[in-house]
């Protein structure tokens, strides 16, 4: 019997191995992990993130974090340079490059609508935040690996 002709049944699925339900999904983790998965995934201290700041800790440069007060909660703030700066992961964010550019093949458009909720905020974002005098630079985690620290515009 398919899963569907049990929902229309009203009758129970049978059940795998510790209580999970046989529904066929296209998904290659079970869905306790892609949960573990996603609940990993971090707003802040991220790996492209703390590569930015231990680079532009070496090059002598102060910054605070994840400032409260900011419009978006930029995740590097150099108040000194009225300057802030932006990690992005390509996925979450929306970016034209090829981890961007990925739609997933489960739950599309619950995913499409995401991202560009992401996008638009974002902008609203940066936008609010030039409008108070920032510099706003966007640092993208593609581009993170043949980035050279001593170009990012911080000072004016």
């Amino acid at each position: 019997m398919a899963w569907r002709d049990y929902l229309r049944a009203g009758i129970a699925a049978p059940r795998l191995e510790g209580g999970v339900t046989a529904r066929p999904h296209s998904d290659v983790f079970s869905p306790e992990k892609r949960s573990a998965v996603m609940r990993a995934v971090k707003s802040k201290d991220t790996k492209p993130e703390i590569a930015v700041r231990k680079a532009l800790f070496a090059l002598g440069y102060r910054y605070r974090l994840n400032v409260k007060d900011l419009p978006g909660k930029p995740d590097l703030v150099f108040p000194k340079y009225r300057a802030v700066i932006f990690v992005h992961g390509c996925f979450w964010h929306g970016h034209d490059c090829k981890r961007g550019a990925r739609t997933p093949k489960t739950n599309t458009a619950y995913w499409t609508s995401k991202i560009a909720r992401n996008k638009a905020r974002d902008k609203n974002n940066a936008a609010a935040l030039r409008k108070l005098g920032w510099r706003v630079i966007t640092l993208w985690a593609c581009k993170l690996d043949k980035l050279n620290p001593a170009n990012i515009p911080i000072k004016r």
